[in-house]
C-alpha cells in the first residue's frame, strides 16, 4: 500500500508545472553520499514518518454491495495511517532549488485529497478520498531540525507533505444469500392436530388500552337503569330542600 502512495505522488510531482521537465522524483533519504552522487535536477520525498491517525479508527464490519445494491461481502473498516514525506528540491544552484520547491509547492496545492483517477489496487477498490495536507506544521513530537541531524546533512528548505492512506487490516469473507422468502409457522395443538390459526408474535400482541375501559362503562350502564357517579354509586336525584320551620301567622 504504501509503494502505491509512492507511484501516485511521483506522478503527481512530475505533473502540473513540472511536466515536460527533466525534473527526476527520488525517494531515497536526502543524505551528503547521495547528494553528492546526483547529476540532474531532482525533487527528493522522503518518507521519515508512518503514525496512525487513531480518530479515524472505527468499529463493526462494512458491507460490500454489487450493482444491484445486494450485500456479498463484509470486510473489518480499514485502518489510516499518516506517511510524512521531507519533499526537498536539488539543483546546483540555491535560486534553481526554490523555483523548483515552488513548483512542487504549486503542484501539490491543486487539491486537498489525491486524484481519483490516479488510485489503483486495493486504494481504487475501497473507494475512499485520500487527504494531504502541506506545508502543516509539524506535531511537537517531531522537529525537521532532529531529521536532519539523523541524516547527517545541512538543513536545507522542504515541505512537509502528509498523506493519510487506509491500509486493509483483513481480507474480505463472503456473506450469506440474500432472503428471498417469507418463512411460516405451523403450531400442533395437543391433540396433535394442526392448528390453523395465525400465530400471534411479540407485534401483534397489543395492550387493549382504553378500549378495555369503554366496554367496562358500557356493560356498567347497561346492567344498572340509574345513571353511575365516578365512584361506582348510584346517583339519587337531589332536589330542592324544603323549609321545615313552622311559619308565624303574621
Amino acid at each position: 500500500m504504501i509503494q502505491e502512495i509512492d507511484e501516485v505522488l511521483r506522478t503527481v510531482l512530475r505533473g502540473g508545472s513540472l511536466a515536460g521537465t527533466e525534473v527526476e522524483v527520488a525517494f531515497d533519504a536526502p543524505t551528503r553520499d547521495w547528494a553528492a552522487k546526483r547529476t540532474a535536477p531532482t525533487v527528493n520525498a522522503y518518507l521519515y514518518d508512518i503514525r496512525e491517525d487513531v480518530n479515524r479508527r472505527e468499529r463493526g464490519a462494512v458491507s460490500v454491495r454489487d450493482e444491484n445494491g445486494v450485500v456479498v461481502k463484509r470486510r473489518q473498516p480499514p485502518r489510516w495511517f499518516r506517511l510524512s514525506y521531507l519533499v526537498t528540491a536539488w539543483t546546483k544552484r540555491p535560486e534553481d532549488e526554490h523555483r523548483l520547491l515552488a513548483a512542487a509547492l504549486t503542484t501539490l496545492l491543486r487539491g486537498e485529497a489525491l486524484p481519483p483517477d490516479l488510485l489503483t489496487g486495493p486504494l481504487a477498490e475501497l473507494g475512499l478520498a485520500i487527504p494531504i495536507t502541506v506545508a502543516v506544521p509539524p506535531a511537537e513530537s517531531r522537529s525537521l531540525a532532529d531529521i536532519w541531524s539523523a541524516l547527517g546533512g545541512e538543513l536545507k528548505p522542504s515541505l512537509d507533505v502528509v498523506i493519510t492512506t487506509p491500509i486493509p487490516v483483513s481480507p474480505e469473507y463472503p456473506a450469506g444469500p440474500p432472503v428471498t422468502e417469507w418463512s411460516s409457522v405451523k403450531v400442533r395443538t395437543t391433540d396433535g392436530s394442526l392448528d390453523d390459526s395465525p400465530v400471534r408474535t411479540a407485534a401483534s400482541r397489543r395492550r387493549p388500552g382504553p378500549v378495555r375501559y369503554r366496554r367496562a362503562a358500557s356493560a356498567v350502564s347497561t346492567a344498572s337503569a340509574e345513571p353511575v357517579e365516578s365512584g361506582g354509586h348510584p346517583r339519587r336525584d337531589r332536589r330542592p330542600r324544603r323549609d321545615r320551620r313552622p311559619r308565624r301567622d303574621r
